[in-house]
């Protein structure tokens, strides 16, 4: 990880969102045509797909270095790790969390609409620290 000094400063005026594996790299595409300053990167594409299959800490700690708010439906494992980390006070760039009751991974168009409504309401905040739910 890197030293604090080290990081990238965050941009205000830009939403940076991480797409975890399971969601398809469509919905950036979606996002890219109708927010084109909308900064959303997929999994598959983020470093070159190095961090397909990586642990989540691991996964957390690298998009936070890198300024990226995730967006995942990992309502198994983020959460308990979210509270683990909250407990020693370890910082992380922000989760949205999606209910599969609330939209289906294949609901491409659904996602980046949310996606977006997010962004436009959002984009400008600090997202450190955050974690959302996404809902309809």
């Amino acid at each position: 990880m890197l030293p604090p000094s080290a990081r990238p400063a965050r941009p205000t005026d830009v939403l940076r969102v991480l797409l975890d594996e399971h969601l398809t790299p469509a919905i950036a595409d979606r996002i890219a045509a109708l927010r084109s300053a909308a900064a959303v990167v997929a999994m598959r594409s983020w470093r070159d797909g190095t961090y397909l299959g990586a642990d989540d800490a691991t996964i957390l700690a690298t998009a936070h270095d890198d300024g990226l708010v995730l967006v995942t439906f990992d309502l198994r494992t983020i959460p308990p790790l979210l509270r683990e980390w909250s407990e020693v006070e370890r910082r992380h760039g922000g989760v949205v969390l999606v209910h599969p009751g609330t939209f289906r991974p294949s609901d491409i168009g659904g996602l980046a609409n949310a996606l977006v409504e997010l962004w436009d309401a959002e984009a400008g905040h600090d997202w450190t620290d955050r974690v959302v739910f996404i809902a309809r």
